[in-house]
């Protein structure tokens, strides 16, 4: 037996459920201080409204999947992720609400707001089917490997098709909203999400080599086709 000193732990559900519950609050709370922030306050737009709504259906939706979907591989991560991961996604909400918020933001084309955040919910939707898929393949606390495959999720083209869908919906927030910091937020998400898509990928292919009476795993891009 080997015993390893990993240092304080928490769980992860504990680390997911603060670090998404902080930004549900900082966006809702900068919307409404933005009057006192800003010296004046204006009636938001429908752009800023709708940015409102999505960002918290966001957050609610993984809070809910944190506890109802997710299956984790280890049950604890080194505290100090608590503190960097809530860092990393409270300051992103402040300053995407802050300057959305803003009294001198400029709306898209209403037209343009509607069919960016219908196409963003449908990005969330299949976001969250990828992740019941990825939950049946650990059904019974199995920690084994397997394909996924599912055409409606993407996962027989895809091999992170739940990054896609992330990645995509926040994509249709920025074009719903014209948020520069949403699209550093988007960016900084992706490079992280890519890094992971990265291993997965390698992972899998070297599971699945086709030896052995293995499966060989199919042919399939990592995270964001054509380009990934």
């Amino acid at each position: 037996m080997v015993f390893k000193d990993l240092g304080p732990q928490i769980g992860y559900k504990t680390v997911f459920f603060w670090e998404y519950f902080g930004p549900l609050c900082t966006y809702v709370l900068v919307f409404l201080l933005a009057p006192q922030i800003h010296g004046r306050g204006l009636k938001p737009v429908l752009a800023q409204r709708l940015a409102l709504a999505y960002h918290s259906f966001h957050y609610v939706k993984r809070i809910a999947e944190t506890f109802l979907v997710h299956e984790f591989s280890h049950g604890t991560m080194p505290i100090s992720n608590l503190f960097k991961n809530c860092t990393y996604y409270w300051t992103f909400a402040a300053l995407i609400s802050y300057y959305i918020n803003h009294p001198l933001y400029t709306s898209p084309p209403e037209a343009r707001v509607k069919a960016c955040f219908v196409a963003a919910l449908c990005c969330q939707a299949l976001n969250a089917y990828s992740h019941l898929v990825l939950a049946g393949l650990r059904k019974g606390g199995s920690k084994e490997y397997k394909i996924p495959y599912s055409l409606l999720a993407g996962f027989n083209f895809v091999t992170c098709a739940n990054y896609m869908w992330e990645i995509l919906g926040w994509a249709c927030f920025n074009g719903a909203t014209q948020s520069l910091i949403g699209v550093t937020f988007m960016l900084a998400g992706a490079a992280q999400m890519a890094d992971w898509a990265n291993k997965k990928h390698a992972r899998l292919r070297k599971t699945f080599d086709g030896k052995e009476g293995r499966p060989k795993y199919p042919r399939r891009w990592k995270m964001l086709p054509p380009l990934f």
